[in-house]
């Protein structure tokens, strides 16, 4: 079937024309892109397909697994590049910055738009290394579907679990797709039983591989019983043409016996998650599972995924250009539409603009660049949008279409659209964006007429519009941190207006400044993070800053109950301030619990006493000094508070009613004896036999605790807990161990007591004593 090819040319205008009717449409790019010539209707149906035609998804999985390299072949054949691109040769489209194709790692996620039959796929390429995890929670935030790519060779990795526990919270269905299936070792069962076990989900094996390694030709469609092969006859093959036939007689007998046995085990267990299905079966194909038509299992197995009951499962080889036609197929037919996924605020905005902003760029020449997620509505270019979280309005120049580091200009996008904005110089990650503070408010009149009351309550202060907010992302606490600094005093302004970029942009890096010394601190999520920080103040802002040696981002605690009171009694001006607090702290029954880490209460009786303004004054002035603990001055977590007596003369002002609490709270976290906390990570090591002893050897310097040596193929997978301070410089020294012949991951895991020893090394240490 013949494409009709137009061409995009920067800065140019390209008429699109059928017909009727000529389009004018600008374009901000240099690729080639084919659409099929009925497609090419109108501007309408080219920019804005139908919602159920619409499907928004995440490629996921631990590093290395293959994420890139299989949007890559995404984008190929679905007629969006004109060459398939290389991580290794750093040339894919996803990985476009600079920092991405020196190291083959995706460090920021990218969204590419493309179509395939029929549909309109909107695509997120996410990181896999830990450090860059909050780009993963992001996306998923704003996805109504993710492909989890595993490498076949390996099954269920450490940031596989991360990503998936992540879609989990999201409520987001998934797909599996089992790459590198054509790699020595790659096993399709131990794969399915490593989701079982680890991820405690349902695997629905939609396919099973023909061959294994180097022997993998091809799969086969258990669903229609065909069989589908790649006669890749040199490298240059692209894995375009592929071969489709239906199983017969004449093929492997062994072959043809493991199919019909994976066949039936699909149609059981789909049965057993579907009772549609389940009386499908048991009423006309009782007898005979063959007769089952594969349109039916297909619509069976669409319900379960979008009830997140199974996983449909595909495998393939990316690389080798195998596998990735059927994984695209099975994206639009298993995975929702933006219709099918339920918001249930949106009922208040009926047909009005509603937008999640999720990422920030900052673009030289055209200033902050806002990616948004449209709910309802229509979002167009040249009108004023309403920021609620800001409660501000700001005017927004022009809409794109995103295609990684390129986009294509448009005039209007309809809901279900991920787009990116111009012009919203304030939004950040997490805004919700409406039509207009009419609208808003519009919205909250019709939720408070449905007797939403509650929910206003529940928003936590939010005001009016707390219901009417779309959940923003959960920012997770940095562990890293070190001083940064300007070649000369000239620089300082060039710096901050960087680093506020750079916080726009990364909601996970924390900019502080130390309130001793004056320097800037910067806090991250781990070496990585911290060093692709670094390297882009460098190249992009032309700043040739200085790091300070990387710290780690200790906690602490109280080990007993003390009880303390004190007064401020000072003269400002001709004003006289008197206050009087008496309060305790104690230590919380498990500092390490996943709930709030500090508490405030009074005692019975007082808190209705107090008028509201006072009694957040007292708060602030205990948030306070919860940030600042008694040995180290790290911040404390652990504490129960409890304001016990109070007092204050007429004309005291509320801040002196917080200084003169955070000045008690300080005297009494002081005398209850402090007590430091460390971070401990999850370490996961794989390595071969003959390096074990060595890895082994070197954790137990390092403190660390093993939890389980598991084996995989030829390889051992080493877990264990190591405290974080003890992991700086790990890649080298398991480089220099292993001969190269290790990988690692590691992800914050807790947050532990020190003992009293090594709390007297890092005292002294701190201190200038060693």
């Amino acid at each position: 079937m013949a494409f009709g090819t137009f061409k995009v040319v920067t800065r140019a205008v390209c008429i699109l024309k059928n017909r009727h009717h000529a389009f004018r449409w600008k374009y901000h790019s240099n690729r080639n892109y084919s659409f099929l010539p009925e497609d090419v209707k109108s501007l309408r149906t080219v920019v804005n397909p139908d919602i159920s035609k619409i499907r928004n998804i995440g490629i996921m999985a631990h590093i290395d697994a293959g994420k890139t390299t299989t949007t890559e072949r995404m984008l190929y054949y679905s007629g969006y590049t004109r060459a398939l691109g290389d991580v290794d040769d750093g040339d894919t489209v996803t990985d476009f910055m600079v920092q991405e194709r020196e190291r083959g790692i995706t460090i920021q996620s990218a969204a590419v738009t493309f179509d395939w039959k029929g549909h309109r796929i909107n695509l997120i390429d996410t990181p896999g290394h830990v450090d860059f995890t909050l780009e993963v929670e992001r996306a998923l935030r704003v996805l109504d579907g993710a492909v989890a790519v595993f490498d076949a060779s390996a099954g269920v990795e450490a940031q596989t679990v991360t990503v998936w526990r992540q879609a989990d919270k999201h409520c987001v269905p998934c797909i599996c797709f089992l790459n590198k299936m054509d790699k020595p070792g790659a096993s399709f069962s131990l794969s399915i039983e490593s989701i079982k076990r680890k991820l405690k989900a349902n695997p629905v094996a939609l396919q099973f591989p023909i061959g294994c390694g180097r022997s993998f030709t091809g799969l086969v469609n258990l669903i229609t019983n065909q069989k589908i092969t790649w006669q890749l006859k040199d490298r240059e093959d692209d894995g375009r043409v592929f071969k489709t036939v239906a199983l017969s007689q004449s093929d492997d007998p062994e072959l043809l016996q493991k199919v019909m046995e994976a066949r039936t085990a699909l149609i059981e267990q789909v049965a057993d998650l579907d009772d549609e299905f389940a009386e499908l079966l048991l009423g006309d194909f009782g007898d005979n599972f063959d007769a089952v038509p594969a349109i039916k299992i297909q619509e069976a197995v669409r319900r379960v995924t979008m009830a997140r009951k199974g996983v449909p499962v595909l495998c393939g080889s990316s690389l080798k250009n195998k596998g990735v036609q059927p994984l695209l197929d099975a994206v639009t037919a298993y995975l929702p539409a933006p219709n099918e996924r339920h918001q249930d605020l949106l009922r208040w905005y009926k047909d009005d603009l509603c937008a999640l902003a999720f990422k920030v760029l900052h673009d030289k020449q055209r200033g902050p660049l806002v990616f948004v997620r449209i709910y309802s509505g229509t979002l167009k270019a040249q009108t004023a949008v309403h920021n609620i979280n800001r409660n501000n309005t700001e005017r927004m120049s022009r809409l794109l279409l995103p295609f990684a580091d390129q986009q294509v200009e448009i005039p209007s996008l309809s809901a279900g659209n991920i787009a990116l904005t111009v012009g919203l110089k304030q939004t950040v990650t997490g805004d919700t964006i409406v039509s207009s503070k009419a609208s808003a408010a519009a919205a909250a009149r019709r939720a408070e007429k449905a007797g939403h009351k509650e929910r206003k309550q529940a928003a936590g202060g939010r005001g009016e519009q707390g219901s009417l907010l779309l959940a923003g992302v959960e920012v997770p606490e940095p562990v890293f941190f070190c001083t940064i600094e300007p070649p000369t005093m000239a620089k300082q302004a060039d710096l901050e207006n960087a680093l506020t970029c750079l916080q726009r942009e990364d909601p996970s890096l924390k900019v502080r400044i130390d309130p001793d010394s004056g320097q800037t601190i910067l806090c991250g999520m781990g070496e990585l993070h911290i060093e692709i920080l670094h390297d882009r103040i460098r190249r992009e802002y032309g700043i040739m800053t200085h790091l300070g040696p990387l710290q780690v981002a200790y906690r602490e605690t109280i080990l007993q109950t003390v009880s303390t009171t004190d007064t401020l009694d000072r003269t400002v001006g001709e004003r006289r301030h008197v206050v009087r607090v008496g309060l305790a702290v104690g230590p919380v029954t498990d500092p390490l619990s996943s709930g709030p880490s500090c508490m405030v209460t009074f005692e019975e009786g007082m808190q209705e006493q107090l008028v509201p303004g006072i009694r957040e004054a007292m708060e602030n002035g205990v948030q306070g000094a919860y940030l600042q603990g008694p040995l180290l001055g790290y911040p404390v977590q652990g504490v129960s508070t409890v304001i016990q007596s109070f007092a204050m003369e007429s004309g005291t002002s509320l801040a002196m009613v917080s200084a003169c609490v955070s000045r008690c709270m300080l005297k009494a976290l002081k005398q209850a004896g402090g007590q430091v906390l460390e971070p401990v990570m999850s370490l996961e090591v794989t390595v071969g036999d003959e390096y074990l002893g060595s890895v082994l050897g070197d954790l137990a310097q390092r403190r660390g605790v093993v939890r389980d040596i598991q084996s995989r193929h030829d390889s051992k997978v080493l877990l264990a807990t190591v405290p974080l301070a003890e992991m700086m410089g790990y890649s080298t020294a398991l480089r220099t161990v292993t001969s190269g012949n290790a990988t690692f991951s590691l992800q914050l895991d807790t947050y532990e007591t020190m003992n009293s020893q090594d709390q007297s090394a890092l005292l002294n240490r701190i201190a200038g004593l060693t």
